[in-house]
């Protein structure tokens, strides 16, 4: 029984110690996520692509 105890304070500690000393974000990508609309080079290339209005519309 004791050594379930430490066993789980150790795995605790180890957390702790992970979350205060480790790595800011793991697994997650330096980029934040940018929606299409707020997205400069997305509308951009968004108007390059649109055909030119015809005048008889």
């Amino acid at each position: 029984m004791i050594y379930l105890l430490a066993a789980i304070g150790a795995l605790t500690i180890a957390v702790l110690l992970w979350r205060a000393f480790g790595p800011e974000h793991v697994g997650v990508s330096s980029r934040a996520t940018v929606a299409p609309d707020d997205d400069p080079e997305f509308l951009r290339k968004l108007g390059e692509r649109k055909p030119p209005k015809s005048e008889d519309d």
